[in-house]
């Protein structure tokens, strides 16, 4: 497959680079269930898809009435998710080669991520990429989420390029419908997690992807 002109790829990380939603549900299970003997529900993971590690904190303590405060939960999870991260999170197949692609084509490559810095850097170097990306944006620096454009137009001005010259990869709905809200190009990138919304995404994505290796693909 080959996606019409652009000057920059904007990645999300969880989910669409990286395949972490196991380290997340873990995290989530050992949170809630095996320290505070709270039911995991099935709807949690997509409902916090595209908050800010803090609007997680908040969400998470009014949904669960949790005695906690959010800045007590941020450290907690970063607790338990800093080794997972430097260590077990993966990179989804495909990802570096078509990276590396797309860097010999003269693109800039941008993180936009909900994840906060000492994440995924970690995870990036883990991998061995973090040294193709450009730029790093990420919800926390934005001070919203990914419902709102500021995140995306933050990566956008990182690298000095107009919204629609940009390609934004996302693997959930809230993120694509935002970057096209500003004229941004998408793909839609299939991930576990999202299986029931797949068709919803397949029709707002300018384009969509089951493995970056159809990336990698000449027309």
């Amino acid at each position: 497959m080959k996606l019409n002109t652009f000057d920059v790829a904007i990645f999300d990380m969880d989910g669409t680079i990286m395949d972490s939603l196991g380290i997340w549900e873990k995290i989530d299970q050992d949170f809630l269930f095996e320290k505070r003997g709270i039911e995991v529900p099935g709807n949690y993971m997509h409902d916090i898809a595209a908050m800010s590690f803090s609007e997680i904190a908040k969400y998470t303590i009014k949904r669960f009435n949790l005695p906690d405060t959010p800045e007590e939960l941020m450290q907690e999870w970063t607790d338990m998710a800093a080794y997972e991260y430097a260590h077990n999170v993966p990179l989804k197949p495909y990802v570096k080669e078509y990276m590396e692609k797309l860097k010999k084509s003269g693109k800039k490559i941008v993180l936009c991520t909900s994840s906060p810095e000492y994440f995924f850097k970690a995870a990036l170097k883990n991998n061995g990429v973090y040294d193709l990306f450009d730029a790093f944006a990420n919800t926390c620096e934005a001070g919203q989420g990914k419902d709102s454009p500021k995140v995306y137009f933050l990566a956008a001005e990182k690298v000095g390029a107009a919204p629609e010259r940009c390609m934004v990869f996302e693997d959930v709905i809230t993120g694509v419908k935002t970057a096209k809200s500003i004229n941004m190009q998408t793909c839609g990138v299939y991930d576990t997690r999202n299986d029931s919304k797949q068709d919803e995404l397949k029709k707002m994505c300018d384009y969509y992807i089951e493995s970056f290796s159809e990336l990698l693909e000449d027309e």
